[in-house]
C-alpha cells in the first residue's frame, strides 16, 4: 500500500461509525408503555446513538427512538452481568477496551485536525492542472496483439502485411487475456493509463494503421493499431473537487503522520 493510500483507509477506518452502531437492531415498533420505562443510561448516550442511526440514514420516529432506548438499556443491563463476572478484568477485554477508547479519541483528533487543516484552494488547482496535463487533451481508441518474443511479433506484422484480419490474430494469438477475445480491444483511453512505451508508441501511430515496429514493455511486445483518435472529455475543477480534495487531505494526513513519528523519534 502507498502511504497515500494507508492515509486514505485511516481516515475512512476513523471515519466509521463505532461497533455498538452495527448491533442488531430492535423490533420496529415497541410497546407504548415502554417509553415510559426508567433509563439506565445518561441522556448524552441517547442523543449521540440517536444522532449517529440518523446521520446513517435512519428516520428519526417514536420507533426509531423507543429501539435506540431498548439497546441501550440492553447493554447496560449486559455490561452490568459482565462486571459481575469480573469479565472487564481480564487481560484480552481490557485491551480491547483500551484500544477502543483510544479509537474513539483518535478519530476525534484526526477529525479536529482536518478541519483545521484544510488543503487550500490553490493547490487543489494546481494538482488539478498537473493531472490535467498528464492526461492529455486527446483519447485513443487502440487494439493490441501481445506475444511473448520478438520474432512471434514480427510474424504478427508479416500477416498483417498479408492481409490478416487484427481481431483474428488477435484472438488466436494475444497472450492478453483481458483483451484477446474482442479482438484485441482495450476501448478508449488516454496515453497516461497506458506504459511510457506503449503511450509513446500509440500517440505517433497512424490512425486506422498497424505499428510496422512491435513495441516492448514490461509486459512483452505488442502490435498495436489506433482505430480512431477523439478529444478528451476532461471533467471540470469542480467536478472532481471532493475526490481531489479527498485525495491531497490524505496526502497531508500522511505527512502529519510521518512529521509526527519523526519529531518522536520512531
Amino acid at each position: 500500500m502507498t502511504r497515500t493510500t494507508i492515509a486514505l483507509a485511516v481516515m475512512a477506518a476513523l471515519a466509521l461509525p463505532s461497533a455498538f452502531a452495527q448491533a442488531p437492531a430492535a423490533p420496529k415498533a415497541a410497546p407504548a408503555a415502554k417509553s415510559a420505562e426508567k433509563a439506565l443510561y445518561p441522556q448524552a448516550q441517547f442523543d449521540f446513538l440517536l444522532k449517529e442511526r440518523t446521520a446513517q440514514g435512519q428516520q428519526d420516529s417514536p420507533e426509531l427512538r423507543a429501539a435506540v432506548r431498548e439497546e441501550l438499556n440492553t447493554r447496560e443491563l449486559l455490561a452490568r452481568e459482565a462486571r459481575k463476572k469480573g469479565l472487564e478484568k481480564g487481560t484480552e477485554v481490557r485491551t480491547q477496551m483500551d484500544l477502543a477508547s483510544q479509537t474513539v479519541l483518535v478519530r476525534a483528533y484526526v477529525a479536529d485536525w482536518v478541519r483545521n487543516n484544510p488543503v487550500p484552494e490553490a493547490d487543489l488547482r494546481k494538482e488539478y492542472e498537473t493531472i490535467k496535463a498528464q492526461v492529455g487533451d486527446k483519447e485513443y481508441k487502440v487494439s493490441h496483439i501481445l506475444v511473448e518474443k520478438e520474432d512471434e511479433a514480427k510474424e504478427v506484422v508479416t500477416e498483417l502485411q498479408k492481409g490478416a484480419k487484427f481481431a483474428d490474430l488477435a484472438k488466436a494469438r494475444s497472450k492478453d487475456p483481458g483483451s484477446k477475445e474482442r479482438g484485441g480491444d482495450l476501448d478508449w483511453n488516454a496515453p497516461s493509463n497506458f506504459v511510457k512505451p506503449f503511450s509513446d508508441a500509440m500517440v505517433k501511430a497512424d490512425k486506422g494503421k498497424f505499428t510496422a515496429q512491435p513495441v516492448q514493455t514490461q509486459f512483452g511486445w505488442h502490435v498495436l493499431l489506433v482505430e480512431d483518435v477523439r478529444q478528451a472529455k476532461v471533467p471540470t475543477f469542480d467536478e472532481v473537487k471532493p475526490q481531489l480534495s479527498q485525495r491531497m487531505q490524505a496526502m497531508h494526513l500522511d505527512k502529519y503522520f510521518r512529521d509526527l513519528r519523526t519529531k518522536n523519534g520512531l
